[in-house]
């Protein structure tokens, strides 16, 4: 089983960081770990779609760890699920305080913990709607036709609205150029695979940091993966 969801644990104990790993994977989710808050903050984790955090770890913990991360536009909308021993209403709504989502006490079942992370993407991760579309803190009102990034709007010509569009309607699909070309700029017979590049080149520069997510597929044409 595979899906589209990236996982980072965040934990000071080795052995249970491979167990989570292990099983997450599974699952079908893509997992990293990290032993350390310090060592967390050192990866790009707006990448990540669901973050599991120890409370009490070495030098930072998992909270202050968490106030950082929803201080920042890149990682504020990650929903985290806290790992801890700690058990006291009190050690709870800290947690909750700080932004968690869910509270996982050790020791824990790992079917468990996957029933809860698959509970909290569900009701976290906006994929699509009728109208709305939403990858991270990018979205596309496609009624509106308005594009904003944590919140800015982003000024797209009416080709780069539609090739946005198109690529985040079908996340992962591969569109050859004379397919973009077909749907974008239906009967225009004057636009060539070479316009197709230019305007992608250009969307790309518009959508930082999101940019990145447009991928060239050497041979086939261009998709937009995670």
């Amino acid at each position: 089983m595979q899906n589209n969801y990236s996982l980072l644990v965040v934990e000071d104990e080795p052995d249970l960081c491979e167990i989570l790993q292990f099983n997450l994977e599974k699952e079908g989710y893509r997992v990293d770990v990290v032993n350390s808050a310090e060592e967390a903050l050192r990866k790009n984790l707006s990448r990540y779609h669901l973050l599991l955090l120890d409370i009490m770890m070495g030098q930072m913990s998992g909270l202050q760890l968490a106030q950082i991360l929803k201080s920042r536009n890149d990682t504020k909308h990650i929903p985290i699920i806290f790992l801890t021993a700690r058990v006291t209403e009190k050690d709870m709504l800290s947690g909750f305080d700080v932004g968690a989502d869910d509270y996982i006490v050790k020791p824990f079942s790992v079917k468990v913990v996957a029933a809860r992370v698959k509970a909290v993407l569900n009701r976290s991760v906006v994929l699509q709607d009728e109208n709305l579309i939403s990858f991270e803190a990018l979205k596309i009102d496609l009624v509106g036709k308005k594009v904003t990034i944590d919140g800015q709007e982003i000024v797209l010509t009416k080709t780069e609205f539609e090739l946005l569009a198109l690529f985040l309607q079908f996340p992962t699909k591969v569109f050859s150029r004379e397919t973009i070309l077909e749907k974008v700029w239906a009967d225009d017979v004057f636009v060539t695979d070479r316009t197709v590049d230019v305007h992608i080149t250009r969307l790309r520069k518009k959508i930082v940091p999101y940019g990145k997510n447009i991928v060239t597929r050497s041979g086939y044409g261009y998709c937009f993966l995670e």
